[in-house]
């Protein structure tokens, strides 16, 4: 054991130069996906390689960088050719790449591209093509496979959600030969049944190739011409098929899906308790309202009753009936005070006070006579209490100024 401690960068220095000097990290090959991947701007390449179980840094220098003939990117798998170092800075070690090729991934992964800016210039992933996703659906269907952690997340997140909400599972096979059509045959079998209003349709991480099926155009299109809408949960939040674009939403991990398609039922009962009171105060206001309106009316109804201005017409018919009957007795009271004016003053002008001064009225027939030369053999002598009829003995004339 040393004496005097080493310092952090005398450490750092040896590791350096133990690794540098071990044949057996110099001018290796190591085989990987890219992920994490950035191009600086002075030309050097950071990302980091990765596998199913591990995954180590690496740069790649503008020198070797400029030599390449394709241009990374994440999700490529590559062979990536260098050496073994300690940034000392740091204290991590990482590899220093000097050379890259494509792997076969690579040439999947340009397939990937193609198809999916074929797809993407045909509109299949627009946005106006997604379906809004139900405010409580009446069970959610699930399409991955039967055994892993995704099934059981998504159950876990519902029942802590929605406690009793249905699930339906169609397990299908998620990588492999054939596994496209399996997934498509699951998606359409649960779009088919009737309590089923959303579909999540996924399975855990893993390289391109394990994820592949999620890529492939069949599955793609009966995503998007799915009727009900689906939420895409495939791989980790850093891993993007084909399946994300065309599906209605994309979730980064199946409990995030799970999330999406449950609500929250203690949230959904304090909306419609919300909501309730609203209404009832809405509905108090009107009625309130309502009623004020109709007191209103039967104010205003009562005034006006038939009945009421009946009566009044009536009183008024009455009243005027009084005055007219008074006024036409008045007026009969005076027309007959005229009218015995008027026969006392016909009396004291008629003949009749004449003839019971002892005249009377010469008559043929009914004509009085005027003038003796109108005489005939008889005549009539009207008496103010008789008549007498009499003959002409002989008439006399007299002359008259």
């Amino acid at each position: 054991m040393r004496a005097s401690p080493l310092s952090v960068s005398e450490l750092n220095e040896y590791v350096r130069r133990s690794l540098a000097g071990d044949p057996m990290l110099q001018g290796i090959a190591i085989r990987g996906e890219i992920s994490n991947f950035k191009r600086h701007t002075s030309g050097h390449l950071y990302f980091t390689l990765k596998d199913e179980a591990s995954r180590i840094s690496c740069v790649m220098f503008r020198q070797h960088a400029q030599m390449l003939r394709f241009a990374p990117q994440d999700g490529m798998s590559v062979l990536l050719s260098g050496s073994v170092s300690l940034y000392t800075a740091s204290g991590s070690y990482q590899f220093y790449g000097e050379a890259m090729a494509s792997d076969g991934a690579g040439a999947l992964y340009e397939l990937y591209l193609r198809t999916r800016d074929r797809l993407q210039k045909e509109g299949l992933f627009d946005v106006s093509r997604k379906k809004p996703l139900p405010l409580l659906p009446r069970g959610v269907g699930i399409v991955t496979a039967r055994t892993g952690a995704v099934l059981h997340d998504i159950m876990t997140v519902a029942k802590r959600r929605f406690p009793g909400l249905p699930l339906y599972l169609r397990a299908a096979q998620v990588q492999g030969k054939g596994a496209e059509t399996d997934l498509v045959v699951a998606l359409n079998e649960l779009a088919a049944l009737p309590q089923v209003d959303v579909i999540i349709i996924g399975r855990g991480g893993g390289s391109l190739e394990d994820l592949w099926a999620f890529n492939e155009e069949v599955l793609v299109r009966a995503i998007a011409a799915c009727p009900l809408p689906v939420i895409s949960a495939v791989g980790h939040e850093t891993d993007v098929t084909l399946s994300d674009f065309a599906a209605d939403v994309r979730a980064a991990t199946p409990s995030a899906a799970a999330e999406i398609a449950v609500p929250l039922k203690t949230e959904l009962l304090l909306r419609i308790e919300a909501q309730r009171s609203l209404l009832y105060q809405a509905a108090r206001q009107q009625t309130d309202l309502l009623q004020a309106k109709l007191q209103q009316t039967l104010s205003a109804l009562q005034h006006n009753r038939p009945d009421n201005k009946l009566k009044v017409l009536l009183l008024r018919l009455d009243n005027a009936m009084q005055r007219m009957t008074s006024g036409m007795n008045t007026s009969m009271r005076q027309l007959d005070t005229r009218v015995s004016g008027l026969i006392q003053r016909l009396k004291a002008a008629g003949p009749e006070q004449t003839l019971r001064r002892g005249y009377v009225i010469a008559l043929d027939e009914s004509r009085p006579l005027q003038s003796v030369t109108q005489v005939g053999e008889t005549l009539t002598l009207q008496f103010y209490d008789g008549k007498a009829f009499v003959k002409t003995l002989r008439i006399e004339e007299e002359n008259t100024l």
